[in-house]
């Protein structure tokens, strides 16, 4: 089975807000088997829109998943489109008109300037749907819907609670006589729509664009009978992610050559690898009948990779800091604090990143003036005068000094050179010096070259500032860390 989303909203295909939805999606599709084609995103155009559903259908797609597009206002069209491209017409949810009513009426109490008519006509504007489709609750005001193609004529309705066609003119008089009639001829050409898209016309999913509302709905959607029928031909599959920190994507080619070379049969296996923030990232996808093969291939990556294999399992090098900081009950959870320079607080926002963070984050500070070193981590300014900012010795300082004065197991001290300016021939830009200052007198210190632009070098520093937590906590030697990777390891 295979499936395409459709992301709606001229912001997000501008770029001025990152698409969310689209990856998310991605990964619910996997959980559940689904083979995904195609990601688009298209401005808020309805033609546009319909062209991408038509193309999705096209190519034999059963399953569309589309996002955004379902306010009140004139230019969130996505149910209107929707309707029309699977031959559906729009009519009236009386009863989902109220529901949103009972949402939005605390809007008229806190906003008295708000004209209580064009609240009512947005609201049923939300409220008129395709008939026949299933509606999602709302999270927030905007209605999502579960679309059969108008051809599944066994299509239950009863959780729609869509009305009956005869209430489509009251809707065309109260939603606003204008725009609701225009939509109703536009609406008649639906059944044309099902002979341009063929027989292999989808499912359409219509989910609101806020990931706050989207997320939660999801669960609903996956529920309904509509949804389960489209899924009804979906392929199990098994995927699972291997991790690894301090090699370059070239050495992962050279073992699936020595994977096949051993006789495992990689054609049953879907692998793909990823560089991502520093680590390798190897997501394996296979049928369970498979699964012999992918515990073949995962042994040749356990062999050859052994000293930079650092997640068998999935987990994330955040995840592992967290439960290595928490512990397993045999003691209190070890309490962490940063001293940051180079990364502006970027460090203590993947540590407060897990949900539970205060157990073990007491906090940290942004040391960027080499007189907030001094004030905040206790650096000797001698220190600083002497070695300079980025050195070794100021590092060691910044992780001891925030240990101190915060009283927590560990302690963390980051500084370099993040550019573009401020590099020399001794330091130039990437130079990271990073320690980690733990229980018993711990201690771990490390330069890196960091390749790629600021934005790169602050992001890699933390990836490397948290393996070094994980190798004082844990014990394993952290790996040398390679260029074109997360750096060079030195000191």
């Amino acid at each position: 089975m295979r499936a395409g989303i459709v992301v709606t909203g001229t912001e997000v295909l501008n770029g001025r807000v990152r698409d969310r939805n689209g990856p998310w999606l991605a990964d619910r599709l996997a959980e559940l088997g689904v083979d995904l084609a195609y990601v688009t995103i298209v401005g808020d155009r309805p033609d546009d829109m319909e062209r991408a559903l038509r193309f999705m259908a096209g190519e034999g797609i059963d399953l569309v998943l589309t996002s955004g597009g379902l306010g009140p206002t004139a230019d969130d069209l996505t149910a209107e489109v929707v309707g029309r491209f699977l031959g559906r017409e729009l009519v009236l949810d009386e009863a989902l008109a109220a529901r949103i009513e009972a949402i939005v009426r605390p809007l008229l109490a806190r906003w008295p300037n708000i004209d209580p008519g064009a609240l009512r006509v947005g609201t049923r504007k939300q409220a008129t749907v395709p008939a026949g489709a299933t509606v999602l609750e709302p999270v927030g005001t905007a209605p999502g819907l579960v679309v059969p193609p108008a051809s599944a004529e066994s299509e239950a309705q009863g959780e729609s609670g869509a009305s009956a066609e005869s209430e489509a003119s009251e809707a065309h008089a109260e939603s606003g006589e204008s725009e609701v009639e225009s939509r109703g001829k536009r609406s008649q050409s639906a059944g044309n729509a099902r002979a341009r898209v063929g027989a292999r016309t989808p499912t359409v999913v219509v989910l609101p664009g806020p990931p706050r509302e989207l997320q939660p709905m999801w669960s609903a959607a996956v529920q309904t009978d509509a949804f389960r029928r489209a899924l009804a031909g979906a392929t199990v599959y098994e995927q699972r992610t291997m991790r690894l920190f301090g090699i370059p994507e070239s050495e992962i080619a050279k073992t699936l050559r020595e994977a096949r070379a051993q006789g495992v049969e990689l054609d049953r296996l879907e692998v793909t690898t990823c560089l991502k923030r520093g680590e390798l990232e190897i997501v394996t996808r296979y049928e369970p009948d498979a699964a012999g093969i992918y515990e073949a291939f995962a042994r040749v990556v356990r062999t050859r990779h052994a000293d930079t294999l650092f997640s068998a399992d999935g987990r994330t090098v955040d995840e592992q800091v967290a439960d290595l900081l928490r512990g397993d009950g045999s003691r209190p959870p070890w309490r962490i604090a940063v001293a940051e320079s180079c990364t502006g607080g970027e460090l203590a926002a993947r540590l407060t990143g897990p949900p539970g963070a205060s157990e073990y984050v007491a906090g940290g500070v942004v040391v960027y003036s080499n007189e907030a070193k001094t004030e905040l981590a206790g650096v000797d300014p001698e220190l600083i005068e002497e070695h300079g900012a980025v050195s070794e010795e100021v590092a060691r300082a910044l992780a001891a000094g925030v240990r101190a004065r915060m009283e927590v197991d560990v302690g963390v001290g980051v500084t370099g050179v993040a550019g573009p300016g401020g590099g020399t021939e001794a330091k130039p830009v990437g130079l990271v010096w990073l320690s980690v200052a733990g229980p018993a007198g711990a201690l771990l210190t490390r330069s890196v070259n960091l390749p790629g632009g600021r934005a790169d070098i602050r992001d890699r520093t933390t990836t490397v500032a948290l393996h070094l937590v994980r190798r004082l906590l844990a014990g394993p030697a952290i790996p040398a860390v390679s260029p074109g990777s997360a750096g060079e390891a030195d000191g």
